[in-house]
């Protein structure tokens, strides 16, 4: 089978790989569709959690190809997605129920075999059939999961404020979950462009605030005189550390901050501890997503989130670096990846 094949952080070629061998628990996926995450870009320069050699792509919806003898409740041709985090079950953290914060915590695409490739071998426990999604839709399921995750830390009293700084695909999704869980109003703040333009055709938010990329210092001076006693509950969705160092101070007193983006290595925030001390400030972490898979699937399935207009862009696999380019370039919403060579197409 072709498969996108990284030997090294930055070092990748399209690659004739064998189809994975299928063990008696799991499936092997006919993958239909990948979504391109902001993740794929830190692997891609050695960030985040990669080993390597590593196939990446996390985000995929596909067709069961293949049952492993003791599998049950599946059957071939079933459309699928996947939970891309695997615990193991037996660590410190796993044994008090902390599944994302396992101490041998791997992800399909980061460091285990992921699907920018024509199939993925899966634990049937992983596996979660879909039924009225689209391809392009079935790739914003993982994304979900962890926005869903994101909700159940943030555990939001109803009728709260939430600010959220970001409007990229899991921040749209977050935004949307939240306005259906416990947010009497959402202010969605992010750089102007194509993403804030979409989130207002989803009508993911009350209110929008458009950021100047380069210098955001006037419109949030501006939004912090429009909300003198700040929100509830801010989320910086944004993976940016200077938004990061600011966020706190749009948290009302007794509010929580959520910290929602993936950030480079080096980013480093410089928050006054007596702040959050004297405030009653609680800082909240969210990263990936455990036992979220059947919630998104459910809100997807359902039609409640909006999805149209979030995949702009598909690739074929072996046009990744054009996707990287278009990732980096910000003219993208969100890209997928097909795991035909385009040529093919």
């Amino acid at each position: 089978m072709n498969a996108l094949y990284y030997t090294a952080a930055g070092q990748f070629e399209v690659r004739k790989v064998d189809i994975p061998e299928v063990n008696d628990d799991q499936v092997l996926i006919k993958v239909a569709l990948c979504g391109m995450c902001g993740t794929d870009m830190h692997i891609h320069e050695g960030e985040f959690i990669a080993t390597f050699p590593l196939i990446p792509g996390h985000e995929f919806i596909g067709t069961i190809e293949k049952l492993g003898k003791d599998v049950q409740g599946f059957t071939v041709g079933d459309r699928v997605v996947s939970d891309n985090g695997i615990s193991c079950g037996h660590c410190f953290y796993c044994r008090r129920r902390e599944s994302t914060l396992c101490e041998n915590f791997q992800g399909l695409g980061a460091n285990t075999a992921g699907a920018f490739a024509e199939y993925i071998a899966v634990h049937k426990k992983k596996v979660y059939k879909v039924h009225n999604v689209s391809d392009e839709a079935g790739t914003l399921i993982e994304p979900t999961a962890c926005a869903v995750h994101g909700l159940d830390q943030l555990n939001l009293g109803v009728g709260s404020d939430v600010l959220i700084f970001g409007s990229g695909p899991t921040g749209l999704m977050l935004a949307q979950l939240l306005k259906l869980n416990g947010a009497v109003r959402l202010v969605l703040a992010a750089p102007a462009g194509p993403k804030m333009e979409l989130a207002k055709k989803l009508e993911a938010a009350d209110e929008y605030i458009a950021l100047d990329r380069e210098n955001s210092a006037a419109q949030l001076e501006e939004l912090k005189k429009r909300n003198p006693y700040g929100f509830d509950a801010v989320v910086e969705a944004t993976g940016n550390e200077t938004i990061a160092n600011e966020s706190i101070n749009f948290v009302r007193r007794g509010g929580k901050l959520m910290i929602y983006g993936v950030y480079a290595e080096s980013a480093r925030v410089h928050w006054p501890p007596g702040k959050i001390f004297l405030e009653e400030i609680q800082i909240i972490g969210s990263y990936a997503s455990a036992y979220c898979f059947p919630r998104s699937v459910a809100y997807l399935d359902s039609g409640k989130l909006k999805t149209d207009g979030i995949i702009t862009h598909v690739f074929g696999i072996d046009e990744y670096q054009k996707a990287l380019d278009t990732m980096a370039s910000r003219q993208s919403i969100k890209i997928a990846i097909r795991p035909t060579l385009s040529s093919k197409d």
